[in-house]
């Protein structure tokens, strides 16, 4: 009876039992490891390079590194970013050194988390990588692009992980089933909660299903309410400070300015429910109220900071409706980027042009000697003409009148549209007859 109890105490996790032995057994990343995809390829030649694994958690990157290793001459060696310093990235390449000194064999060092290294320590991996002392296989949920040193990055390949699939999902457990000897203790509704949950996470999902199977009594099966009491609380999969982050925002902005209400709601729900600060994302979608509504309907901005100024006073949960208001105000509202272009055009102009003063006629004269030179010179006050328009050059003597505002036939910008060709027209009139200056 002891010996029972005591084998149960260090029988290894499910998800670990369930560990692939071949690269055929990884799910849901046949597009990387299969036979005719890069790594499977790779490992057919045995010619093994360092390479980089992004995707999310529980996605198989331990388990594809570990592969590797095992159907190679190579030394596994795996140390997390997390947790390593210098320290012990020397000793991990004196090592490796040494074996394929002493013992002609190379060394596969995966590392964990890459990103969390600063650049002075992704550098030193760079004498080591190139001289094959080690094979780098570097594991992270961040884009490489972002985090990883362009040196470094030039030395790997990246290859891209899928998030697992509800089909994935379903056979990873089935493969619990078949190991345990016994059908997962589960209605049908809760075992599609068991993905959903899961959220992409093949780890957790096997986990999950090891709760349930040492939870349920012997004939209980568990429906949804009976699977949501043993779920522990799971935060979602989103850093605030890192690639989540950004990967949300992006969304949020492209699904407003493709006027999509529902997707736009929904990535904001998904921010504030991750613990996203609602002022970074008020921050973002008063942005968006100048940069992708703008002059199409120029309230937007005034929803904007009001919406914010309500959240600030009401905070939340009441305040997160403020937050909705605008994101479905922005969604509907008629979009135009004809003031953010306009803004570049005026900035690259103004590069361009910088040190061309303004013409004479419109500097002011308070002395005498500037009045002798031509300052003030012939200016019009327009709201002295009838219609109030002089036409007159505003731009440098320099060059010539610059096209840089092309309003929107949409929202009230049209309206604008409208008033700007009136006096482009009037310019145009009140100028046709004036002899152009050398």
């Amino acid at each position: 009876m002891e010996e029972t109890l005591f084998s149960q105490k260090i029988k290894r996790p499910l998800a670990d039992r369930l560990r692939p032995k071949d690269l055929s057994e990884v799910v849901g990343q046949d597009q990387v490891v299969g036979p005719d995809a890069p790594l499977g390829r790779m490992l057919k030649s045995g010619k093994i390079t360092s390479f980089i694994l992004w995707g999310p958690p529980g996605c198989g990157k331990t388990t594809i590194a570990r592969l590797i290793a095992e159907h190679t001459n190579l030394y596994f060696e795996q140390i997390s970013a997390v947790f390593s310093g210098v320290a012990d990235l020397k000793r991990v390449f004196q090592y490796a050194e040494d074996r394929r000194a002493n013992q002609g064999q190379g060394t596969l060092l995966f590392v964990d988390e890459i990103h969390r290294f600063n650049k002075s320590q992704q550098d030193g991996f760079l004498p080591y990588v190139e001289d094959g002392t080690i094979i780098l296989v570097g594991a992270t949920t961040e884009n490489p692009s972002f985090e990883l040193n362009a040196a470094l990055l030039s030395r790997c390949q990246v290859f891209v992980l899928n998030r697992l699939s509800s089909d994935n999902f379903e056979e990873l457990l089935k493969r619990a089933e078949k190991e345990v000897g016994r059908k997962l203790p589960v209605d049908d509704e809760a075992r599609e909660l068991m993905k959903a949950t899961a959220d992409g996470d093949g780890r957790y999902i096997l986990n999950l299903a090891e709760s349930v199977f040492n939870y349920a009594k012997e004939g209980e099966i568990f429906d949804k309410e009976a699977l949501l009491k043993i779920i522990r609380s799971r935060a979602p999969i989103y850093d605030k400070g890192r690639d989540g982050h950004y990967n949300l925002i992006s969304a949020v902005h492209k699904s407003l300015r493709g006027s999509d209400v529902d997707a736009a709601l929904y990535w904001v729900a998904r921010m504030i429910d991750a613990g996203e600060d609602p002022k970074y994302i008020f921050r973002r979608l008063t942005r968006f109220a100048v940069e992708d509504v703008s002059m199409a309907d120029p309230n937007a901005v005034t929803q904007a900071i009001s919406c914010w100024q309500t959240y600030e006073r009401l905070g939340s949960p009441e305040g997160d409706l403020a937050l909705m208001q605008l994101t479905v105000y922005l969604a509907t509202a008629p979009k135009s980027a004809g003031v953010y272009k306009a803004m570049h055009k005026a900035f690259d102009l103004a590069k361009k042009t910088g040190s061309l003063m303004p013409p004479k006629h419109i500097l002011n004269a308070p002395t005498k000697l500037m009045k002798n030179l031509g300052y003030h010179e012939g200016y019009i006050y327009d709201q002295d003409l009838e219609d109030g328009f002089s036409g007159q050059n505003y731009f440098p003597d320099g060059i010539s009148r610059q096209k840089l505002y092309y309003p929107v036939e949409r929202g009230f910008e049209r309206e604008v549209k409208k008033r700007v060709e009136y006096f482009e027209k009037l310019r145009y009139e009140k100028n046709k007859n004036k002899p152009k200056e050398d």
